[in-house]
C-alpha cells in the first residue's frame, strides 16, 4: 500500500468504515510508514478538538461585516 493510497482511505479507518482485510492492510502500512502515522493521529486528534467546541454564535455585527468583507474579497477573484 502506498501513503496515497492510505489517505485515500484514512476517513474510512478513522470512522471504523473499513473491512478486517483492509484494515490489516492499513495497520501493515502503518507499521512501516511514520509518516502516516503521524498523519493519521494529527487527523484524528484535529476531529477531536473539532467535536469537542461548542459552535460560537457571533454577534449580528460582527457577523455582518464578516460576510461583507469576504464577499469583496470573492469579487476581486
Amino acid at each position: 500500500m502506498t501513503c496515497t493510497e492510505f489517505i485515500a482511505q484514512l476517513d474510512d479507518l478513522l470512522e471504523e468504515r473499513v473491512s478486517k482485510t483492509l484494515r490489516v492492510d492499513l495497520e501493515e502500512h502503518l507499521r512501516t510508514c511514520e509518516h502516516c502515522v503521524i498523519t493519521m493521529n494529527t487527523t484524528r486528534k484535529t476531529i477531536e478538538i473539532y467535536r469537542s467546541h461548542e459552535l460560537y454564535e457571533l454577534p449580528n455585527e460582527l457577523r455582518d461585516r464578516l460576510q461583507k468583507a469576504i464577499l469583496a474579497k470573492c469579487k476581486k477573484c
